[in-house]
């Protein structure tokens, strides 16, 4: 809980923020709305962050120690094989997305920015307030945060023999996050009525996850056509 006056005005502008991109959407809100649903000064709510970029940087970092908790909490649970693990991690992993939206939207973007951040030709593309914000250079240092624990999660589970032994652990749990996030990307068509095809959510996320599980041990395999020998005479 904050204790200082700053730190209390800092979570008042930080709060009042989350709620208008909720509403409105991060383009719509402008710093003034912050200030004023705030009930503090322009003058002041630029005090506490510089800018927009800076203040929705901010609450990307949140977003990200809010999905490390839950990484975390998986984690630390004990007596749970890695695939056990895995399985409740993207079970919560969903639901997170689902009661977090917005956080969700926070992630995915930054992850969209770090595209960018990555290759040099398209470096520029990236506004330079993001790139000033001291928040976007703490983001450089945490957003793999959740993917270490990922990473542990599977080679706990290469250990004690519940996910197959030839997996790399790096490469396994990064795919395995990039299908949780189509899995969330898709869960609009999925739900749509009017699709030909026959999928609905109250299948698809049971489904969704035995895949997952039988992926990870090694219970799909690809089945050999018979050879079939007959005599040309």
């Amino acid at each position: 809980m904050p204790n200082s006056p700053r730190e209390k005005k800092t979570k008042l502008i930080f709060d009042v923020a989350i709620k208008l991109f909720i509403d409105k959407g991060y383009a719509a809100t402008t710093m003034d709305d912050v200030a004023k649903t705030a009930g503090i000064s322009k003058g002041l709510s630029y005090f506490y962050f510089k800018n927009k970029e800076d203040l929705y940087m901010a609450v990307t970092k949140k977003a990200f120690d809010e999905l490390k908790g839950v990484f975390r909490d998986i984690y630390k649970q004990k007596g749970r094989s890695g695939l056990e693990m895995l399985t409740d991690l993207a079970s919560a992993y969903i639901t997170f997305t689902q009661n977090n939206s917005m956080y969700n939207d926070a992630i995915l973007n930054f992850m969209g920015i770090m595209q960018l951040y990555t290759q040099e030709q398209n470096k520029h593309k990236i506004h330079p307030l993001i790139l000033e914000s001291e928040h976007f250079r703490k983001l450089l240092d945490i957003h793999h945060d959740c993917g270490k624990l990922g990473i542990q999660m599977v080679s706990q589970g290469i250990k004690d023999g519940s996910i197959r032994p030839e997996l790399q652990p790096e490469v396994t749990f990064y795919t395995v996050w990039s299908m949780i996030i189509g899995y969330e990307r898709l869960t609009g068509p999925v739900a749509y009525e009017e699709k030909e095809i026959k999928i609905h959510l109250d299948n698809w996320k049971p489904g969704f996850i035995k895949l997952l599980q039988d992926m990870l041990k090694g219970t799909i395999q690809a089945q050999k056509p018979q050879v079939i020998q007959a005599s040309l005479f």
